[in-house]
């Protein structure tokens, strides 16, 4: 791999075109992973077209190779989702109509994958595109007195799990109460089991560093967590079915009070007009790294395949 062979795409030097010939994806990725590694650790997005990968294992196997050790299983999930493969997902399997704004993945949590990789094995007939935002960008275009606040009061996420959402045995992969409590201790979660069914807190950062480029970044799913990411209509049927305290999800400030729907207004603003974008083809594989990056996703008509997968589980917390 070249570095000068890297194209700009949509605004962002992040295209790579090769023509492997006769040579294996998994060939191809063994010898160029060193050069990839550094590229994502500094860049953090790079979109390869031509490797030719075919089907789920083998991406599978070449993101083992890119990243350097196996896939991370999906846990603690906030989205629908199926395993197609060993650690090797499918997309969030929300509805062709609806968008998903752009987010770290697993940002709401204390632990998250330090790099995820995409691959399209079947392009939509219109749009679906995966949007992607650079979280350096973000940090200092969000003005600083709401960076500020906060980072001050830091952000809770509050989830009640039902059929409404996910339920508490989806989302931590289990049946076991003991087993969601051993969770929720060992990863600083507060809980509680209520007539509906089980409440969780926990309180996260709105801005960190990255650790090996040092760079400051927001990191976090405020905006995407709170109860006005809904549509209207069905954020008010739910608070009239539910009430508030037991909407799915909803994100405070780290101290309870209310976040202000206007900053996290400028929020969604500052994502949707720093986005790069780009028109999937047949196999491109995306590559990020998912502290310097998010992503999201366009609505579409058709049929869509794209698959995840993750690796390098991170924690700042000891």
């Amino acid at each position: 791999m070249n570095v000068d062979d890297i194209k700009i795409i949509s605004g962002k030097k992040m295209l790579l075109e090769i023509n492997t010939g006769n040579t294996s994806p998994l060939v191809w990725a063994e010898e160029n992973k060193e050069d990839i590694e550094s590229y994502l650790t500094t860049s953090g997005a790079l979109l390869i077209r031509g490797l030719n990968i075919s089907n789920s294992n083998e991406f599978g196997e070449v993101l083992k190779i890119l990243f350097g050790e196996d896939l991370a299983n999906y846990t603690y999930r906030s989205t629908p989702r199926t395993e197609v493969n060993s650690k090797v997902y499918t997309a969030t399997e929300y509805p062709a109509s609806e968008v998903i704004p752009q987010h770290n993945e697993n940002a709401y949590s204390n632990a998250w994958p330090m790099r995820i990789g995409f691959i399209c094995l079947i392009p939509a007939a219109k749009m679906g595109n995966t949007p992607i935002s650079d979280s350096r960008v973000a940090y200092n275009e969000i003005p600083k007195e709401i960076r500020e606040e906060f980072e001050r009061k830091k952000i809770m996420y509050v989830r009640n799990y039902s059929d409404m959402d996910l339920p508490w045995q989806e989302v931590f992969q289990t049946d076991s109460k003991a087993e969601v409590e051993k969770f929720c201790k060992e990863n600083r979660l507060e809980y509680e089991w209520t007539e509906n069914g089980l409440r969780t807190k926990q309180v996260n950062q709105a801005s960190i560093l990255h650790p090996v480029t040092k760079e400051k970044l927001w990191f976090n799913q405020a905006h995407l967590f709170h109860a006005s990411s809904l549509d209207k209509e069905l954020q008010e049927g739910l608070i009239e079915l539910l009430g508030e305290e037991y909407l799915p999800r909803n994100t405070f400030f780290g101290d309870g009070t209310p976040i202000d729907l206007a900053a996290l207004t400028v929020i969604r603003d500052v994502y949707e007009r720093t986005k790069y974008t780009f028109d999937w083809k047949k196999q491109d594989l995306l590559l990020l790294d998912n502290m310097l990056y998010t992503h999201g996703r366009e609505p579409y008509e058709g049929i869509r395949q794209v698959l995840v997968g993750m690796a390098r589980k991170y924690s700042p917390v000891s």
